[in-house]
């Protein structure tokens, strides 16, 4: 399989003036492990400012990033973009916050890249678009799962035709966390945001999306199974795309046996890929893109997913699973995150939509709040045929 996109990930394009200067709103798990380290190892950007209310993350911000202006809160970013002393805002913040930072921050006449979800509609999401518009500003979400090395994989295989016709598209993100460990990600305030629908499953509609089109229907079931647990913790959807392709999604923090990550079934053969995109455990042990040469989310070729049908060789006797042998071993493409930052410093140079756009966003989450429906009336919910196909 050829991979232009890898050659080219770990680096924007190179800077004609000076450096992007980024303003960072948060630096909890989002804004200290995924954004802070790749908006850092991009050419063309450079983290200015990080704002967080704890001291303890602000001496943590100046730790990893020495050349780092921390402050204590958002408005202060806000107001260095008023000013013109920054042109990108990125919101690592508490999902609630959102819209009311994005607005402001577009207000402020700076770009902004908000963490997903971007918000709790797709009206919002709408709203937000529209200002973007208004004010000529980019506005993208970070749906960095979109550069998992497996999800590039199935998405070449797609390209390439490999699987023929696909019929059923399965994919998962689940955990075995027993015990809640609180905070606003679990948390049951319906102004929150928490529960993993709108948390993981913000990914997996995003992917089947970009991959299969837009969803005309949605059934789900959304349940609360540890004890203590204030939100959805065990949540499935299946969504019909307009295209005719079904997908399948489980996010769970309940799954003490793990499933495939993706299983996509098609006329001609499936592929079955376990295990996780190696990226996000690096970036959490401290590792950082261009410090690996070209190993940068590459996994070992015992974690590649496998691809055939049954009966087809190498099958064994009875090995009908990739777990017994069957299919060929698929190599997986690179993981790719740096590649989304690259992309947002090549549009503000250039010009051009961001890599996410928040029409999509807007797309993705029409199907999440139709499963919320769904969940809670115990039904199958239609979506808009014309409005889902454009």
């Amino acid at each position: 399989m050829s991979d232009p996109e890898a050659r080219s990930a770990a680096t924007a394009a190179a800077p004609r003036t000076a450096p992007l200067r980024v303003g960072l709103i948060g630096y909890g798990l989002a804004g200290s492990v995924f954004h802070a380290p790749l908006i850092a190892a991009t050419d063309g950007l450079l983290l200015d400012t990080v704002s967080t209310r704890s001291p303890e993350r602000q001496a943590q911000a100046r730790a990893e990033h020495p050349q780092v202006r921390t402050v204590a809160s958002a408005e202060e970013v806000l107001d260095r973009a008023a000013a013109g002393a920054l042109d990108l805002i990125v919101l690592a913040s508490p999902n609630k916050t959102h819209v009311p930072l994005a607005t402001a921050a577009l207000e402020a006449g700076a770009a902004v890249v908000v963490d997903k979800p971007l918000a709790a509609t797709a009206a919002e999401a709408e709203q937000l678009a529209a200002l973007a518009d208004r004010r000529g500003l980019l506005l993208s979400v970070f749906q960095n799962r979109r550069w998992d090395n497996d999800f590039r994989t199935v998405r070449q295989l797609l390209a390439d035709g490999a699987l023929g016709e696909v019929r059923r598209f399965e994919s998962r993100f689940e955990r075995w966390r027993p015990q809640p460990k609180g905070g606003w990600r679990e948390s049951g305030d319906p102004a929150e945001l928490g529960g993993l629908l709108y948390d993981l499953g913000s990914h997996l509609v995003d992917q089947a999306l970009t991959l299969f089109g837009p969803a005309v229907s949605v059934y789900a079931e959304a349940d609360v199974r540890r004890p203590g647990a204030e939100a959805d913790d065990d949540t499935f959807l299946a969504v019909t795309h307009a295209g005719g392709v079904r997908s399948h999604l489980w996010v769970s923090a309940t799954a003490a046996q793990l499933g495939p990550r993706f299983r996509v079934l098609g006329s001609r053969a499936g592929y079955v890929k376990y295990g996780l995109d190696p990226q996000e455990a690096a970036l959490r042990a401290g590792r950082r893109p261009g410090t690996d040469g070209d190993a940068w989310g590459v996994e070992p070729e015992s974690a590649w997913g496998r691809l055939g049908a049954v009966g087809t060789p190498p099958a064994t006797a009875g090995g009908e699973s990739p777990q017994t042998g069957a299919g060929q071993p698929v190599p997986t493409l690179p993981g790719a995150y740096p590649a989304y930052y690259a992309a947002i410093a090549r549009a503000l140079r250039e010009g051009g939509a961001p890599p996410v756009t928040a029409t999509e966003a807007a797309a993705a989450l029409r199907v999440l709040e139709a499963a919320r429906r769904s969940a809670t009336e115990g039904r199958v919910v239609g979506l808009d045929r014309s409005a889902a196909l454009g």
